[in-house]
């Protein structure tokens, strides 16, 4: 009887033990680092890459109701990838109606300081967000990293103009959240927090590593006699001496990460420029030298815009810089205005960097 007992009690813990639900752990999301590139990660401690954090991120990236707003017009919707297209790189493009020219300009209608910039490629940088870096990461105590930059792009006037309660009102009332919340952090709070590290997750998940240069180190494609003159071209200070500011073929992100006054201008009237965050005058106009990958679909460029196409780029540097005693010495040819190709060296060139352009990243195909 004492063992039939006994039996019967183990039997009805079993079952109550496993009809229990626990909370299934988050798949952990691994950044396969590609051929060449950098092994140390912007991935911060208290905020690790899981699938399920991803896949919220991207829909809140997506996702208009950020702003606060539960309606549909257009007017009062913004996300951020109203100004991060991914067709563009995760630029602003110039095609868009709502921003003509490529200026962004927030839902209130009150223009960004700064042009966007592109989101390729963030795990691998350690030297500060924004164009002008701002935000600095050093994974230490008070640091900034992606996820304040999600925030300050929700509540900025110039950008997504919302309030934290706004957002978090609209966002509770999307029957789809609850349940994406719950598989990403375990349960089903919405927390500004949440929404912060949810999407910076997803930023970093944006690795592009399959242009057709990328497959012409790995050995699996040929780059044509235009194009291998390009990079040549690209890699020596003879040539367009490219290598300096945004890296040579060795460096696979092509930027240094780093700030440079590139002879834009003569003149500076930019509160917000490198010199605003470091507080040395010879910081003036200096910017960040963003990253080369997929440029032929960055436009507009430069931190304010100014040149809607590549070939404006490319002839600016050839004959348009202008002197100003803050003006880096790596630009070389300062004193002659730029580097003076030839138009033939100018098109083998924008051919090299147009090798550079990843489709599989730019249209989500794989």
């Amino acid at each position: 009887m004492r063992l039939r007992t006994y039996i019967f009690c183990l039997s009805a813990f079993v079952l109550l033990f496993s009809s229990c639900k626990h909370p299934e752990e988050p798949t952990p999301f691994e950044i396969a680092i590609p051929y060449g590139f950098p092994t140390r990660l912007n991935i911060p401690d208290d905020n690790p890459m899981t699938v399920e954090g991803v896949a919220l991120g991207k829909r809140l990236f997506e996702d208009g109701h950020l702003s606060g707003y539960i309606g549909t017009a257009a007017d009062s919707l913004m996300s951020c990838a109203d100004c991060h297209k991914r067709a563009h790189n995760f630029d602003i493009g110039t095609d868009d109606p709502r921003f003509p020219n490529g200026k962004p300009h927030g839902r209130t209608g009150i223009h960004t300081r700064h042009t966007a910039m592109p989101l390729c490629n963030l795990v691998f940088n350690l030297e500060g967000y924004l164009w002008n870096g701002a935000v600095s990461y050093q994974q230490e105590v008070g640091s900034q990293n992606i996820e304040d930059i999600v925030k300050a792009a929700i509540l900025a006037t110039d950008e997504i103009g919302s309030t934290e309660a706004r957002t978090l009102a609209a966002l509770r009332n999307d029957s789809r959240y609850p349940e994406m919340f719950k598989k990403a952090f375990g349960s089903e709070e919405i927390t500004m927090d949440r929404i912060q590290k949810a999407i910076a997750q997803y930023v970093r998940s944006l690795v592009s590593d399959n242009s057709k240069f990328d497959r012409y180190l790995r050995g699996i494609e040929q780059l044509t006699p235009q194009e291998l003159h390009g990079y040549i071209l690209f890699t020596t200070e003879e040539g367009a001496d490219c290598f300096h500011c945004h890296g040579s073929g060795g460096s696979p992100l092509f930027t240094t990460n780093l700030f440079y006054n590139n002879g834009l201008d003569i003149s500076f009237t930019d509160p917000a420029d490198r010199s605003a965050v470091t507080g040395d005058i010879m910081d003036r106009g200096a910017y960040r030298a963003p990253s080369l990958r997929n440029i032929s679909a960055s436009a507009p460029y430069m931190h304010d815009g100014r040149f809607q196409t590549l070939d404006e780029v490319l002839i600016f540097y050839n004959e348009g810089l202008q002197y100003s005693p803050y003006v880096s010495p790596l630009m070389h040819k300062i004193n002659e205005g730029g580097r003076h190709l030839t138009p033939n060296e100018i098109a083998d060139l924008k051919a090299f960097l147009e090798t550079l352009t990843d489709e599989e990243f730019l249209y989500g195909t794989r």
